[in-house]
């Protein structure tokens, strides 16, 4: 049966006058290859058994028809779309340009996650009968739990490798980890930064973004909690009345202040990169609550609003002030974007102008993945590669 399907014809693909190229994964974190897309007629032209510049290079080098060659930013596909097709334009993935500043943004808030604690009112200090004993509540859910123990070992481990001067890459090997992992032992400061979703005190409820309102209400002496839901359901509180008064009993018998979590650098990151009229009201007032008294947040927010009209607006030609701009603040992460996008300067311009992306090719991208788990695995390139030329 595989000889049978290997002996069919390939259909006759024309030379492309758009070429799209992204990688696949055969073997995810391991063993990549390349898909080759013409862009438009949408349809696939090739697949490469790996990802490195001289076998995109060669492809690329017997088709000189190609004018454009859309990609994202990595370096083995702008080295080999340079040398094999220097005559094409390459144009840098608007999405990816904006999941790069995303990253970006998001590494720079978890840096000052400090300034973050100005959306809560300051507690009110009272006086707690010390006679009576009360339930302590622990640094964080895992404590004396193996897997805690076991996260805080190799973070402590991951750490103490970067002051060596390893690499993520050397300390992924060593430790026997996946990039991913490595990479998250890497951002997290804290071990217990690492201790998210289900393993946190408490669950999401639709009230925790309207908790700092509450907390501010409370100390200016409205403890009403008919007045109070009243007020924050103009706000865009969706939830249901009694919520709102579990926590304002909790906030009376509590022996200890009741104040609401400060926003997770994620959630920070998200009202800053989303449009302002896109916000609710309570989310621009706690957006602006933390900016003025964070110059390196506000300094970030000024930076990527341009940077989105330029991407949405496609006025690529302004990018040229942008990387300067940057690099007059204290932003280490969007520094190091700024650094990345000045080595591939003309791509990102014409993908900021340009009417070209890569969309088609990522949705190439998961359409081979469905064809490999429809496989199971069991099957190599040649019947993957006829599979995705003749369907």
């Amino acid at each position: 049966m595989l000889r049978l399907l290997a002996a069919l014809p390939e259909p006759d693909a024309p030379s492309p006058r758009a070429d799209g190229v992204d990688e696949y994964a055969n073997g995810k974190g391991r063993v990549y290859g390349t898909v080759l897309v013409d862009v438009e007629t949408r349809r696939p032209i090739d697949l490469l058994p790996d990802r490195e510049a001289s076998s995109l290079a060669q492809w690329l080098a017997k088709r000189p028809g190609i004018e454009v060659v859309c990609r994202d930013r990595a370096p083995f596909f702008a080295e080999g779309a340079t040398a094999g097709a220097p005559q094409a334009v390459q144009v840098a993935d608007r999405w990816h340009l904006w999941h790069n500043l995303g990253q970006a943004a998001e590494r720079e808030v978890a840096r000052h996650r400090q300034c973050l604690r100005v959306l809560l009112p300051e507690p009110v200090k009272e006086e707690v009968d010390t006679t009576e004993p009360f339930d302590e509540i622990p640094e964080s859910p895992w404590r004396g739990d193996r897997f805690a123990n076991r996260i805080r070992a190799r973070h402590a481990t991951v750490h103490a490798m970067l002051e060596a001067g390893h690499s993520r890459r050397s300390i992924g090997r060593q430790l026997r980890m996946t990039h991913r992992t490595v990479k998250s032992l890497t951002d997290a400061a804290r071990p217990e930064d690492l201790f998210r979703r289900q393993w946190q005190y408490s669950r999401t409820s639709a009230l925790d973004e309207y908790k700092p309102y509450l907390d501010e209400r409370w100390s200016e002496g409205c403890t009403c909690v008919w007045k109070l839901w009243e007020e924050i359901v103009p706000l865009g509180y969706k939830g249901s009345y009694g919520i709102v008064s579990a926590y304002i009993r909790k906030k009376r018998t509590s022996p200890r202040p009741i104040t609401a979590q400060p926003p997770a650098p994620r959630v920070v990151t998200r009202w800053i990169l989303s449009r302002p009229e896109s916000l609710t009201e309570i989310e621009q007032l706690r957006l602006k609550a933390v900016l003025p008294n964070c110059a390196e947040l506000d300094a970030l927010t000024g930076h990527v609003r341009p940077f989105a009209h330029m991407l949405t607006e496609r006025r690529g030609e302004r990018l040229l002030e942008w990387p300067d701009a940057v690099r007059q603040d204290d932003l280490p992460s969007l520094d190091t974007l700024a650094t990345g996008i000045d080595r591939d300067r003309d791509a990102v311009i014409a993908g900021l102008t340009l009417p070209w992306n890569s969309g088609v090719v990522e949705g190439h991208v998961n359409r081979i993945k469905m064809l490999k788990r429809q496989m199971f695995g069991r099957a190599g390139l040649q019947l993957l590669r006829k599979r995705v030329l003749l369907s």
